[in-house]
């Protein structure tokens, strides 16, 4: 401490660049080690980077919590949040520009793999935030520079990690929380469910922009007497709610009755939540990927002959590429690429897919003849994905009862409650005329499938930037991922990034579904920096699934 303190004082007045001394320089705690990663240049640069390192004897909390995956990775996530308030109280912006900045990557509401804060299968404790140097001008402030190093951060960092060692207890119910997710989420896979939705859930959302649960007006989950299911949770014990089964499900209701709100409560089942989100029992199988018509995306060369084929003027659809692709070519190779990855099961919203692709009734039918449309429906094969290759679709419609037809399973939504309508349905279903597939390839999975992705491969030292959360750059490559909607955290998109980089310089010979999902778990045990060319603390682990969207997408 004293030693930093010195340098400080040396650097008082003098240039901005001369703060670099402090690069890669280790200073001492009674607690810790602080090593400087990275030195900001300017003022109005990307803040500094830091590396605090504690031996479990210094930051003394209990063996117990480093003794699981699932374990290191809760305790992390709460320490990350911890660390985030904290550093957000002793912030204070004096000087120029970012001078004075103290922060950590703000994690949603998810429970995911962070390199902001990581707790090693040893014990070992690191906490990578980030501060702003002061400076006036482009003249380093070292009486400030020394308020915000030796007692702002010392004292954020004394409320993040040694107070929640003297009172570990929430710790603890964050852990149990976690845990019981990942165990409901094996007892789905064990039981033939596809999903599940606790009595007393919370699902509407504040709003578009705010993930947090809605805290007035909101109807909380009753399962339907039918579809409600049992399950013993290793700490809350017996829970009861909504369990969905494998199949074709179908979630019918009025305008604003609540269907997408539980199609966007699922798609986010696929991750562990916080306690007090309102969806902690609310889990989908791990496999899970909502699909949607995506206008003007890109399409690496693809079958999509399943769905599309005998194109006007002979185009060729055995290995079909576009920069621009329609709602329906789009909706069909989302599918096909969740496929390869290795989903299970398929969310598909009526509001963001591509009509032309989902349906065609008996008056089209009659009107336009099978060898006249290219097309063929996806109510024609949903049938096919589960019986032949096990998969199961999820859809919300609100304008169309022909899935009726094909449906193992109707719930309807009714002022937010949940009713099971199957019964009904099937008497509706009389009558309708499933179209046909007609003589196309079968559908079928094909993980060794790759894409060119040398553009992300050029440089050592990439750049890699966001922009409006949606596009992701690395080295002018392009990657869009608007449309892509189990993203949760903006650190997902920079380590998605980096991960993909990693697949165009490591494992360019080798299929998406070949190479990503190992790729996933090696970096969920050993870290994110395994991909990256320097530490960082502001990246959040992705699935492989969006990891392989962000490749199928890249515009080099």
């Amino acid at each position: 401490m004293q030693r930093l303190a010195r340098i400080l004082d040396r650097l008082d007045g003098k240039p901005y660049k001369a703060y670099k001394d402090l690069q890669g320089e280790v200073f001492r705690w009674p607690d810790y080690n602080l090593r400087f990663l990275h030195v900001q240049g300017d003022p109005f640069a990307a803040p500094s980077r830091l590396s605090l390192t504690f031996d479990p004897e210094a930051h003394r909390l209990p063996e117990a919590l480093w003794a699981t995956a699932d374990r290191r990775r809760a305790t992390a996530d709460y320490l990350q949040r911890r660390l985030f308030v904290a550093l957000h109280r002793q912030a204070r912006g004096r000087g120029s520009g970012r001078s004075g900045e103290l922060a950590v990557a703000r994690p949603g509401q998810a429970v995911l793999w962070r390199t902001g804060v990581r707790l090693g299968t040893d014990g070992s404790l690191e906490l990578r935030p980030s501060v702003g140097l002061p400076a006036v001008g482009r003249r380093i402030l070292g009486g400030e520079a020394r308020r915000l190093l030796l007692q702002a951060l010392p004292a954020a960092v004394a409320e993040a990690v040694p107070a929640v060692a003297e009172d570990p207890e929430p710790l603890w119910a964050h852990v149990r929380c976690v845990e019981d997710q990942v165990a409901l989420r094996a007892w789905l896979a064990a039981h033939g469910f596809v999903a599940f939705v606790g009595d007393g859930a919370v699902l509407p959302r504040r709003s578009g922009i705010d993930d947090r649960p809605l805290t007035e007006g909101a109807v909380p989950f009753d399962a339907p007497d039918t579809l409600a299911e049992e399950v013993t949770l290793p700490h809350a014990g017996l829970v009861r709610g909504m369990a969905v089964p494998a199949g074709v499900t179908v979630v019918v209701g009025g305008g604003f009755h609540g269907k997408t709100t539980l199609l966007q409560a699922l798609e986010r089942g696929v991750y562990d939540h916080i306690p007090g989100d309102g969806r902690e029992r609310v889990v989908t199988l791990a496999e899970a990927v909502k699909v949607r018509a995506e206008d003007g995306r890109a399409i690496h060369p693809l079958d999509i002959r399943p769905f599309i084929d005998h194109l006007p003027l002979g185009r060729d659809t055995r290995r079909f590429a576009t920069d621009n692709a329609s709602g329906s070519t789009s909706q069909a190779a989302a599918i096909l690429e969740a496929l390869d990855m290795g989903a299970r099961l398929l969310l598909v919203d009526e509001d963001t897919a591509a009509t032309n692709l989902m349906i065609r009734d008996a008056r089209m039918q009659a009107v336009v003849h099978p060898d006249k449309e290219p097309i063929a429906p996806f109510i024609a094969r949903v049938r096919e994905l589960h019986e032949r290759l096990g998969v199961s679709t999820l859809l919300v419609m609100g304008g169309s009862g022909d899935y009726f037809a094909v449906a193992d399973t109707v719930l309807m939504m009714d002022e937010y409650r949940p009713r099971d309508v199957t019964a009904q349905a099937r008497e509706a279903a009389a009558g309708i005329t499933v179209p046909e597939a007609g003589p196309r390839p079968p559908l079928a999975r094909h993980p060794e499938r790759r894409v060119d992705a040398h553009a992300l491969a050029a440089s050592d030292r990439p750049k890699v930037k966001l922009r409006e959360g949606q596009v992701v750059w690395v080295d002018g490559a392009r990657m869009d991922l608007g449309a892509v909607e189990q993203i949760v955290e903006s650190g997902q998109l920079h380590a998605i990034a980096w991960i993909a980089r990693h697949y165009a310089r490591e494992l360019p010979d080798r299929g998406l579904g070949e190479a990503l999902p190992g790729l996933i778990e090696r970096l969920a045990a050993e870290g994110l920096d395994h991909v990256t060319s320097w530490p960082l603390g502001d990246l959040s682990l992705p699935r492989a699934f969006e990891v392989a969207a962000a490749l199928n997408r890249l515009r080099p």
